[in-house]
């Protein structure tokens, strides 16, 4: 029987929408008549992922007692013997119950899948073996439910689930993922835009290399030598002498050129005498490689332009950096071998830069390694130029905003030969001061007092690390180092708390702004009702005129109750109340529903609809909430002869809804009250609204919607959810 294959949906953290995506997944593949059941499922309370598992069989969970607590775990034994082609196990991390067949759950899928069984599962970033401490530095929670490495590597398909940090942070606002007594304190702590953004990374980074391990799997087993340029990768070759360092710099900015390409300096240890590196310049070399984005790998090889290409080839490297010297033209004459030369005649697809350095002070060391020891004074001062040249590194890093706290004590750590490194912070908390990590490197890297090393640096701040205890003047210099890191931590902070105040007053100036304007509106409204309440006091003419003012002040009140109906409806969406059911929903219907609302002022909208529009996942009382202010705003903008005009389309798997209008800007950049309940409604449905200028002038506000063919296949809406929709009157508006 062959082996099942294994999908995981991956996501940076809870929330994204791993589980919804794999319920999609699951929808399309039953829509099309495969047989799917739900092994394990945990929606967590949330209402979108319940309801897009409407429809799918579930297998009922198997209870158990563990220290006189009940708890439900997946029946492996059931799933087995319903035996469908496709199951769908939630959290392969998990550990289960003691008493169950297997201690984790991705034991569990693995015996599905040796069974025939394929599984769709999902999997966060932090759960991974390998990323655990590193998830906790970022963090500051460790994961206890880890899950091997080799185990994800084993999969079949890896589908990342990507959110920004900003929409994820907007989705635990509305309630999407936790319930408001925890909202609060998760966006404060694990879902901080610092957090997110760093887990995101890290998930980005994983899979690349996933997918880099495929590509050059592919690239093996098809006998492909030649380098592919799926991305720049810059190899840079270090002899370990002194010229090395503008090599490496130089190297470093044609890496930095390219977004997204990688830097890898490599160092060939030869049998050659006359080429035997210096651990001490190596290791500063090292360092610098890492400062600058790097990595670096040390290999064996008695032919060094073979061993250099040979380990180019392995990379899948698209350039080569290499540095020509005086040295490297006195080495030929001695050993007939011209490095650089003989690698750019062997390189092939390669691309080959060579370097000029200035080295003429090495000639007679590539002779005599004896010579290098010159005494006390020489090595005081190169030991001050490599100090002066770290502090420099980290001082750059600091002002350049690249100061990552971890990275920097990586760089120290390295430098200082320690075995990890941390920043501890006092902080004050309910009970008293506590101690905190604030960035670390390094294994086990020290949490509290009594490391080998502690170092003052502030009033609250300790570097604290493990390993030996650095000499006197060798203190210093790192006391000097975990300044210019504290530095760069407080200089990052104070930048995150001017973003967050810049945000901050741009919302109370945007609220500002509109609550001027919808005052504004609104006394004119009530100025209009009541010029028309007061002519028909004074009384009118004759019965038609009585009837328009009559209908003047009637559109005057509506226009003033939408406006309070917007602004409390707005008012509730910020506070979270307002609660969203999704399913699908026939857009006809939900347009003819907001042409009803509009009342007459919808004769003049021109309407047009593609044919076998599917459905949209979607509220269906919020859709027309959303639909009807866009196109009250858009009547309200235009001016006279040239009314509204409405397409909706099918793109892939979404639908669009457009409404463009010829009216003009709203000033200084405002949005009405009207276009706002639109967008932030639009937010709390997890769907997407942007406005874009038409090249002859004019709006064109486009609101995006899943297609249900696409999100949820044959799900069948609840039975008289759409009776309060009525059919498209007829009248001006067309479909075509």
């Amino acid at each position: 029987m062959a082996r099942g294959q294994l999908r995981i949906y991956l996501g940076a953290a809870p929330g994204v929408g791993k589980t919804y995506a794999m319920l999609g997944e699951a929808q399309r593949r039953r829509a099309r008549g495969t047989d799917v059941v739900v092994g394990l499922l945990e929606t967590h309370g949330r209402k979108l992922t319940a309801a897009m598992a409407e429809g799918l069989e579930i297998v009922p969970r198997r209870t158990m007692t563990h220290r006189g607590a009940t708890f439900t775990e997946m029946d492996l034994d059931a799933v087995l013997a319903r035996h469908p082609q496709v199951a769908l196990i939630d959290e392969l991390a998990h550990t289960n119950v003691p008493g169950c067949r297997n201690p984790k759950r991705w034991q569990d899928v693995d015996e599905l899948l040796d069974a025939g069984i394929d599984v769709i599962t999902t999997l966060n970033i932090q759960h991974l073996e390998s990323l655990n401490d590193v998830a906790k530095q970022v963090t500051g929670v460790e994961q206890h439910e880890t899950l091997p490495d080799a185990v994800a590597r084993r999969a079949d398909q890896i589908e990342l689930v990507d959110m920004t940090p900003e929409a994820l942070r907007r989705r635990m606002v509305h309630g999407n993922v936790y319930p408001p007594n925890r909202i609060d304190a998760a966006l404060t702590h694990y879902f901080r835009p610092g957090n997110l953004t760093a887990l995101r990374e890290l998930a980005l980074l994983w899979l690349a290399d996933r997918v880099e391990e495929g590509l050059q799997r592919y690239r093996a087993e098809h006998g492909i030598a030649e380098p592919w340029e799926t991305k720049e990768r810059i190899v840079v070759a270090i002899a370990g002498e002194k010229g090395d360092e503008a090599v490496i710099r130089r190297a470093a900015r044609i890496a930095a050129r390219t977004p997204g390409s990688d830097l890898i300096a490599v160092h060939v240890n030869s049998d050659d005498g006359l080429l035997v590196a210096p651990a001490r310049t190596l290791e500063t070399q090292r360092a610098l490689v890492i400062s600058v984005g790097g990595s670096f790998q040390e290999i064996p090889g008695e032919d060094i332009p073979e061993a250099l290409l040979g380990f180019a080839r392995a990379e899948n490297a698209t350039q080569m950096v290499l540095g020509a010297s005086r040295r490297g033209r006195f080495l030929t004459l001695l050993t007939g071998k011209s490095i650089p030369t003989r690698v750019a005649r062997r390189a092939e697809h390669i691309d080959v830069h060579v370097v000029s350095r200035d080295d003429k002070d090495q000639l007679r060391p590539a002779l005599a390694r004896g010579l290098r020891a010159l005494g006390s004074r020489r090595l005081a001062a190169a030991r001050a130029s490599a100090e002066a040249a770290a502090l420099t590194r980290l001082a750059a890093s600091v002002l350049r905003g690249h100061g990552d706290p971890p990275a920097l004590l990586e760089e120290i750590r390295q430098m200082f030969g320690l075995d990890a490194v941390s920043l501890l912070e006092q902080r004050l908390n309910g009970s008293g001061p506590s101690c905190y990590v604030v960035a670390s490197a390094g294994e086990q890297p020290p949490e509290g007092p009594g490391a080998d090393v502690e170092l003052p640096v502030s009033d609250t701040v300790t570097l604290a690390a493990r390993g030996p205890v650095p000499g006197r003047e060798d203190m210093r210099v790192l006391f000097s180092c975990a300044v210019q890191v504290v530095a760069g931590l407080s200089y990052r902070r104070q930048e995150e708390r001017q973003a967050e105040a810049a945000r901050h007053t741009a919302d109370l100036r945007s609220r500002a702004a509109l609550l001027a304007a919808t005052g504004e509106r609104a006394r004119q409204q009530l100025a209009a009702a009541t010029a028309a309440l007061t002519a028909l006091a004074e009384g009118a003419d004759t019965p038609d005129d009585r009837a328009v003012l009559l209908a003047g002040a009637r559109r005057a009140v509506d226009q003033v109750s939408r406006l309070v109906d917007d602004l409390s409806d707005l008012s509730r969406l910020h506070a979270g109340a307002v609660e969203t059911y999704l399913r699908p929903v026939d857009l006809d219907e939900v347009m003819a529903a907001c042409l009803d609302d509009l009342g007459p002022g919808s004769q003049h909208i021109t309407l047009s609809t593609a044919e076998n529009l599917p459905d949209v996942i979607a509220d269906a009382t919020l859709l027309t909430r959303i639909l009807t202010s866009l196109l009250a705003d858009a009547l309200q903008r235009s001016p006279a002869g040239q009314p509204p005009v409405v397409t909706a389309v099918s793109r892939d798997s979404r639908v669009e809804v457009r409404i463009a209008d010829q009216g003009p800007d709203q000033p200084d950049g405002q949005v009405s009250l009207s276009y706002r309940l639109a967008r932030d409604l639009t937010e709390a449905l997890g769907d997407t609204l942007y406005s874009e200028r038409l090249p002859g002038g004019g709006h064109n506000v486009v609101v995006s919607l899943p297609a249900a063919s696409a999100a949820v296949g044959t799900l069948v809406p609840v039975p008289g959810d759409t009776a309060t929709c009525p059919r498209l009157p007829s009248g001006p508006q067309t479909k075509g």
